[in-house]
């Protein structure tokens, strides 16, 4: 058993908060990880719906995943961006960890783009511009996101771009060769990081080149 986190991983942007203090809605997702639910917070007059990640402490240290789940929780702390998703609150009990986000009802891009088959490029452009200021207010903090996918890019209910998933993220890269690690999904990985002599904040931008070009299927 992982015991309770290290650090901050109980420290809210705003206040302290416990699953009791939650209305459970349904299951919006599952996976190896855990699962997502869809939540709303007790006696909140607003009836906001947030997404609740709940993950097995022991699935977490069983998958290898103790140093990407704590730097998730880092950097979910960290930023607040109109394009990156909103942590409202973290806890955990002594089996679980809980992440409570903003909840983006769009679904993610990936669906969209399956079902369209290519975007346009007008609607690519939209899309891809709203990511690009993500990314680029990550770097502005010395982040580097590195699993940028379609997957992983979620719609909120005006169709705004929200980055999620921020497991493989690196903190403190200030350099071309800062980070070492070979992590992403093999069709967006930069060939810097395939090279494995160190990487920079340049990776996320090829990953969003590639993105694109998934996005309007070019001479397909």
């Amino acid at each position: 058993m992982m015991g309770d986190m290290p650090g901050d991983w109980d420290m809210a942007k705003d206040s302290k908060k416990k699953l009791e203090d939650f209305d459970l809605v349904k299951v919006i997702g599952k996976g190896s990880y855990g699962k997502v639910m869809l939540v709303k917070e007790k006696g909140s007059a607003a009836e906001e719906l947030f997404a609740m990640k709940i993950l097995r402490k022991d699935n977490v240290v069983k998958r290898n995943q103790v140093e990407h789940t704590k730097t998730e929780r880092n950097v979910l702390g960290l930023v607040k961006h109109p394009f990156i998703v909103n942590l409202m609150y973290a806890f955990q009990t002594p089996k679980k960890l809980f992440f409570v986000l903003e909840y983006c009802p769009g679904g993610e891009l990936f669906f969209h783009l399956s079902r369209a088959g290519r975007f346009s490029e007008n609607r690519c452009r939209f899309y891809a511009t709203e990511i690009c200021l993500a990314i680029e207010y990550l770097h502005c903090q010395d982040v580097i996101y590195r699993d940028l996918k379609p997957e992983n890019v979620l719609l909120d209910a005006e169709g705004h771009v929200k980055i999620t998933d921020f497991g493989l993220s690196k903190e403190g890269i200030t350099s071309a060769n800062s980070a070492k690690s070979m992590c992403g999904t093999p069709e967006y990985l930069a060939p810097e990081i395939l090279d494995r002599k160190g990487h920079g904040k340049a990776v996320d931008w090829y990953s969003l080149g590639a993105l694109m070009y998934e996005m309007l299927k070019i001479g397909r």
